[in-house]
């Protein structure tokens, strides 16, 4: 059943599997940009950017983004604004304005769960206008009310009902102030009193508090909460979730045994108010326990549909792999920021030049700029379409679950895509935190003005790193499944195969160590299937090493701390080469697909080639040390290979960079907007400053002139 259910969800994508419609006949939203400096490299690209553009994301999909950032632009309360906030101001905003999502309601609660993509489209324009506001409004309507919808049962039904109203403002409240990628040491209480069927959260010391809860700080009147659930009999029965009532819904205060609070300014996302969270002896009613993976009985025995204790809880967390999964798409969509900002501004922006040429030229005209934007735009495109397949993977296993599928391979691939989740957010994170810095950097002190967005992408990408699990520590679930499955083959003697694939080709890692690098020219190591094998072989020897490396720790420690030793440069390195693996065959996929357009692909497995080189440089170490490159010639032609098509994709860098950016009121970057006029764009956002040309409140101080030395013997 979930098989097929799978497969009816791909073929939803309106991106695939059919002619699309003309570009010609869409110019209500495929419009011609204005025209400016950006023209020479617009007219020089080898493909057109609107059939791309509307390939890659289909007219229903298009039309439903234009939709929502026109209503965003007419809609005052959505105004762009050079004013400096102050943090209440900032939180009053965000508030604001993810309040009138609801007045908006751009999808439906039906719709969101019968059109995922547009669920997705949705959030990607939302986070490109403010990641706060966005935060704030999917906290609530996703992460709360699609974890009550998801870990609970009919009697939970009015709590999601409620919050798609706004009866209800909804946060998630699991990690705690001593603890967090532990997420089975959480400390909180739940305990069952069968005289009043209720049961009592406690917050047994402070370092119980649940903290860094996003929506708690100010706004939440509800919460999804973690907490250990105790029988009558004093029997813990391990982390399980509660929807709890915090605060008046009508006046904002909290309730009688709770303690919650405002954790203040952070690094960014600053509309958010995050917050933490304790309990005196609460009581909620029984039927708050969320219960699709254990209940308790009104006279509190306790049952489960799960034998293995350790699957109930892989289960009872199921709502932080989609949060993995969301989080993926976030940094992509960061990515989709900051490369049209710093592409653009390089093609405009002229600096030096040939003793012989007339005029300077564009900065991306040099190859160190190529080098260092390039890659990062084709990681871009790569991560994007890893990224859009596996959320639709992850929608699958949503319908699997709510259909009731009991079968072994939906349990399978909740495993697989729990590991691929796992690997998928520090390999999107990192890469999206990398990207913004070079763009920073590459747009020189113009990327350094806040106006340009390119500080604020950067800070509100950061936490990505580190919520729903700090990235080092979440690979190890990773590497532990790739394990696993290597050796369950290796004890049963069976195939190494998975629901979506990415381990298959694991069955053949004998023969796949083997091989080696077998380029001789650029022209041959500019095909992504010379990147493709090589990361087969990367992964099938980390894994053939990683084994190695535990077992040589397991003959002298214990196997806590040997599998913690077996992290740097073995199971780490193992679960990342893995993920660069799926994202680059998801990609190569596209890029050679005969439904493909043929005048796109060329572009398109340029990218791809590019992507894969560039990813694959940073593991020449073990590629060497394993024996599948040897001597010199293997790198040179590595190296070569990245610069020549980053020269090739020089001319068509606009026109990819037009495809992915969102309009220009969402970006909101003087020195990224559509018509290059970097310099008139960037003045005027100079010019509506506060009191820019003004002089200061306090000049009277600077005509107050100090006594040199004054102070020099004097004892303070």
């Amino acid at each position: 059943m979930a098989g097929a259910v799978h497969d009816n969800l791909k073929s939803t994508d309106m991106t695939r599997g059919q002619s699309p419609p003309s570009p010609d006949t869409m110019g209500d939203i495929l419009t011609d940009f204005p025209s400016g400096p950006l023209d020479k490299y617009r007219k020089r690209a080898s493909f057109d950017w609107k059939k791309l553009k509307l390939f890659l994301e289909g007219e229903e999909i298009m039309r439903f983004k234009m939709h929502v950032s026109k209503t965003l632009e007419a809609d005052p309360l959505f105004a762009r604004s050079f004013e400096r906030l102050s943090l209440e101001q900032l939180r009053e905003v965000a508030f604001r304005r993810a309040r009138r999502l609801f007045e908006c309601n751009f999808l439906t609660p039906d719709e969101r769960k019968s059109e995922p993509l547009k669920r997705r489209s949705l959030g990607f324009v939302l986070q490109m206008y403010d990641q706060s506001m966005s935060a704030k409004h999917g906290l609530s309507v996703q992460m709360f009310g699609a974890t009550v919808m998801n870990s609970g049962s009919a009697r939970h039904q009015e709590f999601v009902d409620k919050c798609h109203k706004m009866d209800l403002w909804g946060c998630f409240a699991l990690t705690e102030l001593s603890h967090g990628s532990n997420t089975k040491a959480m400390r909180t209480t739940a305990t069952y009193d069968p005289d009043t069927q209720e049961f009592v959260l406690n917050t047994p010391d402070f370092e119980a508090t649940k903290i860094w809860v996003g929506n708690l700080g100010k706004t939440a009147t509800h919460t999804v909460l973690y907490a250990q659930l105790y029988t009558p009999d004093g029997k813990c029965h391990g982390l399980h979730s509660f929807v709890v009532p915090i605060r008046d819904p009508r006046t904002l205060l909290a309730l009688p045994g709770v303690f919650v609070g405002d954790m203040g300014e952070k690094l960014g996302q600053n509309g958010l108010d995050n917050g933490f969270l304790a309990f005196n002896s609460l009581r909620i009613p029984r039927e708050n326990l969320l219960n699709r993976t254990g209940d308790v009985s009104p006279d509190g025995k306790y049952v489960t549909p799960y034998k293995d204790p350790n699957k109930r809880f892989g289960a009872s967390l199921g709502a932080l792999s989609g949060g993995r999964v969301g989080i993926t798409g976030m940094c992509v969509a960061n990515l989709q920021m900051c490369m049209p900002i710093a592409i653009r501004y390089s093609a405009v922006r002229r600096q030096f030049g040939p003793p012989s040429a007339k005029e300077e030229i564009p900065v991306l005209e040099y190859q160190l700029q190529q080098w260092r934007l390039l890659p990062y735009l084709a990681a871009t495109y790569a991560l994007e379409e890893f990224s859009k397949t596996f959320f639709m993977d992850f929608v699958s296993l949503q319908i699997g679950a709510m259909m009731g599928d009991k079968s072994e391979r939906q349990n399978e691939l909740g495993r697989e895509i729990h590991a691929m989740s796992c690997a998928s957010k520090p390999l999107a994170g990192w890469t999206a935190r990398d990207a913004v810095q070079e763009c920073r950097e590459a747009c020189g002190g113009h990327g350094y003005i806040k106006v340009n967005r390119l500080g604020e992408i950067r800070d509100d990408n950061d936490p990505n790193c580190t919520y729903e699990g700090d990235n080092n520590v979440i690979l190890q679930q990773t590497s532990n499944y790739i394990l696993s499955k290597v050796q369950s083959a290796a004890e049963n003697g069976g195939v190494i195969s998975s629901p979506v694939g990415s381990v298959n080709f694991l069955s053949d890692m004998k023969d796949i160590l083997k091989t080696h690098f077998s380029a001789n020219s650029i022209e041959e190591c500019e095909n992504s299937k010379v990147s493709l094998a090589a990361y087969r072989w990367l992964v099938c020897y980390l894994v053939q090493e990683s084994t190695a490396k535990i077992k040589q720790e397991l003959a002298i420690k214990d196997a806590f701390t040997a599998r913690n030793d077996s992290q740097a440069y073995y199971c780490r390195s193992l679960a990342l080469a893995y993920i660069q693996h799926v994202a680059l065959q998801r990609f190569h996929n596209l890029a050679h697909n005969p439904e493909t357009p043929a005048d796109l692909q060329p572009v398109l497995q340029k990218m791809c080639a590019l992507y894969g080189l560039w990813s694959l440089e940073k593991h020449l170490a073990t590629l060497y040390e394993g024996g599948y490159i040897t001597g010199g010639q293997p790198t040179k032609l590595i190296r070569s290979s990245i610069l020549h098509l980053c020269g090739l994709l020089k001319d068509d860098a606009v026109a990819l960079v037009d495809v992915i950016a969102p309009t220009d009121f969402i970006l909101n970057s003087p020195i990224g907007k559509s018509d290059g006029q970097i310099y008139k764009n960037l003045y005027g956002a100079i010019m509506q400053g506060p009191k820019v040309l003004e002089r200061p409140d306090w000049w009277r101080e600077f005509c107050n002139k100090p006594v040199v030395g004054s102070l020099k013997n004097s004892k303070l």
